[in-house]
């Protein structure tokens, strides 16, 4: 029951986990509980997320999130871009298009997403980050970072693009559409998030954007995921 739980508290509110482990016997009253049953729900989402890669077509792009930061030392950091406030995080879309029967034109549609926190936007961790997530021949869509130079020697195709209205709203569009959404829910939901646990909450949002369809199943996979690794141990595969 336990294990339902924690599988249960991934869609739930702080009040509904307590009133459930009440119900079920876990007594999860206590912050640091229910903190921990969401810490390795998270780690496994994102282990689970690990064995999927990207191909055909991918859009590349990578972001600043804001972490939590002592009072005493914000006055300390510097501001802007490469602040110590900021967390540098990769976001992969992979997307592919298709005719709209209708209009005759054509668009793209997206498929799965893939977030990681770089540590530092430079060559040696972007292409660390691509050759990690991608497989086979595919198209790479990205911008004119100078952090990019070297893709083209770990990819068969790289297309570039000047940052502005094109790529947000066509060639990258899924990934800033991505971004958007991670930064409102890191802000609006989770508040602030220190950098140690940055990567276990991007390991949930992503879990939840790969899985938008599934509806009343998402809990059922949860189950799946939370005893993945003991499966796996036993020699068995799902």
């Amino acid at each position: 029951m336990c294990i339902l739980t924690a599988a249960l508290s991934q869609i739930m509110t702080g009040r509904d986990i307590k009133l459930l482990g009440q119900i079920s016997g876990c007594y999860l009253g206590r912050y640091a509980t229910s903190f921990r049953l969401m810490y390795k729900i998270r780690v496994y989402m994102g282990k689970r997320e690990a064995l999927y890669t990207l191909s055909d077509m991918v859009g590349y792009d990578d972001c600043f999130v804001t972490v939590a930061t002592k009072r005493a030392e914000i006055g300390k950091l510097k501001r802007g871009k490469g602040s110590q406030r900021k967390a540098s995080v990769a976001v992969a879309a992979e997307s592919v298009p298709v005719e709209n029967p209708e209009t005759g034109k054509f668009g793209k549609v997206c498929s799965y997403f893939k977030m990681e926190v770089l540590g530092k936007v430079d060559r040696h961790h972007v292409n660390r980050f691509i050759k990690k997530n991608t497989e086979g021949d595919f198209a790479l869509f990205t911008d004119k970072n100078t952090a990019y130079v070297d893709i083209k020697d770990i990819v068969a195709t790289h297309f570039t693009v000047v940052s502005g209205k094109e790529a947000t709203n066509d060639t990258l569009r899924w990934v800033h559409k991505a971004i958007s959404n991670l930064k409102r829910k890191l802000l609006e939901i989770n508040h602030m998030i220190t950098y140690k646990y940055l990567q276990n909450y991007l390991n949930e949002f992503v879990y939840k954007l790969n899985r938008r369809y599934f509806g009343d199943r998402l809990f059922d996979r949860l189950v799946l995921t939370s005893i993945y690794p003991y499966v796996q141990s036993c020699g068995y595969t799902y």
